[in-house]
């Protein structure tokens, strides 16, 4: 398939660079994805999210019970794509502090006193913010506003995070006890909702024989994060055709109660212009995984429900007559078969 043509007789310089890093991409997506499956299985879905989360340039929330390999993927990906990854594990007592950083006096040897700003954990490339939804709503925000802004401000001073840098958080959906729901509003900042399940029969007894014998198998470096950023300029500049661009339009918008006379007593609120502009960027991202060079329409169908279900709410009345916000998303994406 070829990019986008000029009006020449020929492809431009431009397209023919396009089209050349585009296939160095492909492959190395291709081998990245198998470092991958070599280590998470039965979670195919999972890391196919998880990479159209990091190759759009995006932070994403992984919603799952334990033990199903959340902090392992999120190791893996740092791993395979070269990236300098930490974890937190969030606590209601972590303090803002705990995650920027903070200063600290120090004395010379001329017995001059002077601050020096000690980093937090946040300056990686890949945070894992485990439980986040276990801090307070101080520390969440404090994290929230530096996955935005990609830097933090310590005692008036501007520390720049590290390029590239993208935040996992997960969320223990079973156990809310002691949690701090995030606000709605704040979710936006995530690109996707992952909702992690649990693996089929035949990937369990995988998982069973290849993780608890002598020897584990362990991932191997694929990326850089110079050419995971490249990769990502690259889905900056796949082409989306115009049917691909009306269908993440018609489905935005008809996810909104004042657009959609089906939802109006339903929602509370829908998406806003974020959802799609998330939208156009994953699509993007899901071809190039899957070894295409520009979207379909069926990318759009794919994606619907990670990137509009975090930022839709339903009313009481929809909640207590057993809807649900999958079942809400899956009736406006049949609307494309």
């Amino acid at each position: 398939m070829e990019l986008a043509h000029s009006t020449t007789s020929g492809p431009t310089s431009l397209d023919e660079a396009v089209v050349k890093h585009a296939e160095t991409a492909l492959d190395t997506i291709g081998r990245a994805r198998d470092a991958i499956d070599r280590v998470i299985f039965g979670q195919e879905r999972v890391v196919e999210l998880a990479l159209v989360t990091l190759l759009a340039g995006g932070h994403g929330l992984l919603v799952g019970v334990p033990g199903l390999a959340k902090t392992k993927l999120v190791e893996t990906l740092g791993v395979v794509l070269g990236l300098e990854a930490r974890r937190v594990q969030f606590t209601p007592d972590l303090m803002p502090s705990d995650i920027l950083g903070t200063e600290v006096l120090d004395e010379g040897v001329d017995r001059r006193r002077s601050f020096r700003f000690l980093k937090g954990p946040i300056f990686a490339q890949l945070l894992m913010a485990d439980e986040i939804n276990r801090a307070s709503p101080r520390t969440q925000s404090a994290l929230l506003q530096a996955m935005q802004e990609f830097h933090v401000s310590v005692a008036g001073e501007r520390h720049d995070l590290p390029r590239p840098f993208h935040v996992l958080a997960t969320q223990n959906p079973i156990e809310q006890e002691g949690t701090y729901p995030l606000p709605e509003a704040q979710l936006d900042r995530f690109l996707l909702q992952i909702d992690v399940g649990y693996p089929d029969r035949s990937a369990e007894r995988r998982i069973l024989l290849e993780t608890t014998g002598a020897e584990e198998a362990k991932p191997s470096p694929v990326l850089d994060p110079d050419g995971l950023m490249a990769t990502q300029r690259l889905v900056r500049r796949l082409p989306v055709g115009d049917s691909v661009v009306d269908a993440i339009l018609d489905l935005v918008r008809s996810a909104r109660p004042e657009e959609s006379s089906d939802l109006a007593g339903k929602l509370m609120w829908g998406p806003g212009p974020r959802a799609s502009q998330s939208l156009m960027l994953a699509v993007r991202a899901r071809a190039l995984i899957q070894g295409r060079l520009a979207p379909s329409i069926d990318d759009v169908v794919a994606l619907a429900e990670p990137v509009l279900k975090h930022r839709m709410a339903l009313s009481f009345g929809a909640r207590a007559d057993g809807e649900t916000l999958s079942g809400v998303i899956s009736r406006l994406v049949s609307r494309f078969g």
